[in-house]
């Protein structure tokens, strides 16, 4: 499966999740889009460079589905086959989703320790924004990151990102329908759980 092409894009998304809940709580500014998406970045940054990874990974998971709109970002992905697959088998997938987010791409984020990011623009859309970033790492030239985020409750929610103009939900999404041609649904469940 070829994930290569959204390697950033999830790196990024995974270590703003990386945070305990209740310092993160404390230092994220939920109030609008930009600095919301902002002071995520921050924190997660200062937690790679000072936390244990052993921990971050364990908390991962419960912040994943604070951050980010897992369930509807998983519902977009299988989209096309979801008419054809059983409760069970959609029940199975949603299970592995998570578990496979972090065995992917979890040890990807290290190097992200030291990336800085900047907001460049708020474009609102309704009750969603698009926050455009660039997100810099020492000798590395600088990548476009365009975070969508939707208003829930009291704060926000990332439901998608674009890095370097690819879209990472329909990358993301073109990989799962093509693991899927070859090797079934099954098969594709059976894959992200040996990922988790």
């Amino acid at each position: 499966m070829r994930f290569s092409s959204v390697s950033l894009a999830i790196a990024s998304a995974s270590a703003i999740t990386i945070v305990s809940t209740a310092p993160l709580r404390a230092q994220v500014d939920a109030r609008e889009p930009g600095r919301f998406i902002d002071t995520l970045a921050d924190t997660a940054f200062a937690t790679l460079r000072h936390g244990s990874p052993t921990a971050a990974r364990a908390q991962f998971r419960t912040l994943l589905g604070q951050y980010f709109d897992v369930g509807a970002i998983g519902d977009r992905l299988i989209q096309r086959h979801r008419a054809r697959i059983s409760p069970v088998q959609y029940a199975r997938y949603k299970a592995a989703f998570p578990g496979f987010i972090i065995g992917t791409y979890g040890a990807r984020l290290q190097p992200y320790a030291n990336a800085d990011l900047k907001v460049l623009r708020v474009v609102p859309r309704g009750t969603s924004a698009v926050v455009m970033t660039n997100v810099s790492r020492p000798g590395s030239r600088p990548s476009s990151v365009a975070w969508t985020v939707t208003r829930t409750g009291s704060t926000y929610q990332v439901s998608n990102l674009s890095v370097g103009g690819v879209n990472l939900g329909l990358a993301q999404q073109a990989d799962f329908d093509s693991y899927i041609q070859r090797n079934g649904f099954d098969g594709l469940i059976a894959f992200m759980s040996s990922r988790s």
